[in-house]
Formats: C-alpha cells, sequence, structure tokens
C-alpha cells in the first residue's frame, strides 16, 4: 500500500490570515505574463512599460471579477444558499472563459481610451495569457480541483510523472486525472508556437486568433475528461455534436461523468471561440482589413480600434 502525502492548500499562516498557494501561483503568473509582454511591447513596438501596468490595472481586476461571475453563474443553485461563498475565490472556482470575457471588455475600453491599437495589444499579450494559464492550472492542482475521472495508481505512474504529482491526484480515496497537467502542457506548447509564429511576421490580429484556437482545441478536448465541469442541459443535437467531436478521445480515455445536463459550458465556448478564431483570419484577410502586419511600425502607434 502506498501512503500518498498531499501539499496542503495554504501555503503560509500569518497569525488569521491564511496565504494559498492558489493566490502565490495566480499572482505569479500575471506577474510573469506582464514582463513578457512589457519587454515586447517595448523592444519590438518601442511602447512605454506603463502602458502595459495601467493595462494590467485595468484587466487583471476585470478578469478575475469575470471569472467568478462566470462561474457563480452556473453554480447558482449553490451560491443562492451560500452567498458568503461568493467572495472566496481562493477555494478555486474561477473560470477561465470567465476571465478571458471580464479581460476583453476591460481591454476594450481601455484601447479606447488610450487611443492603442487593439490587435496589436492584443498580439502582444497573447502569450502572456496561455502562459499565464499554464502556469494558473498549478493552482488548481494545489487545490485538488478541476481533475478528470478515475485512474489508477499505476495508469499515473505509467505516464512518468513524479511521485509528488501522483500523491496530489489522490483524493478521498481514489486517484483521478491529472488534467490540470494535461491543460498545463498544452498551453506550454501554446505560448513556444505564439511566439514562434510572431517571428513569421503575420498579419495583425492574428496571434490572438490564433491562441484562441489552440487554446479551446486543448480545452475542449481535456473538458471531456473532467468531472466537475460546468454544465446545462440544452438540446440532444447539440450534446450528440459534442460528443461525436470528442469520438476520437474514446480511443484513448473514457469521458469524465456530469453530475447533472448533458452539455459542458467550456466544451461549447471552446467549439464556439475555435470556428471564430479561424473565421476572423479568413474574413480580415478576404476583406482586406488586416493589411497590416504584426511588425509594422506607422507614424503613431495611437491607432483607434476602429481603424484596425
Amino acid at each position: 500500500m502506498t501512503l500518498a502525502m498531499v501539499i496542503d492548500p495554504v501555503a503560509l499562516q500569518l497569525g488569521p490570515i491564511s496565504v494559498h498557494w492558489y493566490g502565490i501561483i495566480m499572482g505569479t503568473a500575471a506577474m510573469l505574463g506582464l514582463f513578457i509582454a512589457m519587454r515586447e511591447g517595448e523592444r519590438r513596438h518601442g511602447l512605454d512599460q506603463e502602458l502595459f501596468l495601467d493595462l494590467m490595472l485595468w484587466v487583471i481586476p476585470a478578469a478575475i471579477i469575470g471569472a467568478r461571475l462566470y462561474y457563480v453563474i452556473f453554480e447558482w443553485e449553490y451560491y443562492f444558499q451560500h452567498p458568503g461563498d461568493i467572495i472566496k475565490i481562493w477555494q478555486g472556482g474561477l473560470a477561465i472563459h470567465g476571465g478571458l470575457i471580464g479581460a476583453f471588455t476591460a481591454g476594450y475600453f481601455f484601447v479606447k481610451k488610450y487611443k492603442v491599437s487593439f490587435f496589436l495589444l492584443a498580439d502582444i499579450i497573447a502569450p502572456s495569457i496561455i502562459l499565464g494559464q499554464a502556469i494558473g492550472r498549478w493552482g488548481n492542482f494545489m487545490n485538488q480541483e478541476a481533475h478528470g475521472g478515475e485512474v489508477s495508481r499505476s495508469f499515473l505512474e505509467g505516464l512518468q510523472i513524479p511521485d509528488w504529482i501522483i500523491n496530489q491526484m489522490y483524493i478521498d480515496g481514489v486517484y483521478y486525472h491529472p488534467t490540470f497537467l494535461y491543460e498545463s502542457i498544452w498551453n506550454i506548447v501554446g505560448f513556444a508556437l505564439l511566439l514562434l509564429l510572431r517571428n513569421f511576421n503575420p498579419r495583425r490580429g492574428e496571434v490572438l486568433f490564433s491562441y484562441l484556437i489552440w487554446y479551446s482545441l486543448g480545452r475542449f478536448f481535456i473538458e471531456g475528461l473532467r468531472t466537475d465541469s460546468l454544465t446545462f442541459t440544452g438540446p440532444e443535437w447539440l450534446a450528440s455534436l459534442l460528443q461525436v467531436l470528442w469520438a476520437p478521445m474514446n480511443a484513448l480515455f473514457e469521458p469524465g461523468m456530469m453530475a447533472s445536463g448533458n452539455i459542458r459550458v467550456a466544451q461549447l465556448i471552446s467549439l464556439v471561440l475555435v470556428v471564430f478564431g479561424i473565421a476572423m483570419i479568413i474574413y480580415r484577410r478576404v476583406s482586406g482589413k488586416a493589411s497590416q502586419s504584426y511588425r509594422d511600425v506607422e507614424s503613431s502607434e495611437q491607432v483607434d480600434l476602429q481603424t484596425n
């Protein structure tokens, strides 16, 4: 029998204040992403680093609020009964898609105020976003959440992952799929690909749309393994479509069980984002709206969103 030692989600206890690993990891992800974006913006486009500091002050709070509201809305039955838990974000419950909605909404108003090209700014920060998501999944790991269905210890050992990861996947007497790890690795690969894409000088906006496509493809298939997905009951034809699209994964894994509903929200949103990303790349090229390339420098980088 193997004794599984798990990691305490509380990193530090400062009197009555608990400092959670989740918060430390999310903060680290935000700071590293900010550094990478500032360096790229200044080096390649001559943008002041203060612009990105100001952007962070807009985007980070909006992303947190959006991520939490999104999660609470789809778990309203619980939070209606436990309203005090709504603010406990250190326990998890931040939905990435909600965070993206909040961040891009704040970003829209930011570029309007500062007269900066939306697509240029989005292309600069897209690699930072996906790297932040890769790091942020380790916060889920510390909280023992966002995992997949039941597996054996021998299955996890067959993945050649360290014992400390395997042990953290031991929850209430059962081992689970480390879906956090799958997504983290997928996003790290995506980060590298986006950096590579920028070196080929794509059209403006295409780094952003490539991020949406890459992240959403991985999320669609990994989400099907999870047992804690946000769900709803939708039309059978839509549920069947999602099942058919996920079917190739059946050759490797059993899908995770859904506690309720027949449609995983994250899978549906991911599918929409893949289609949207591909459609936008094609539309902007065909219509001529993607005439500028990523490295283009204009007489002024103070470009209004509507001209891009």
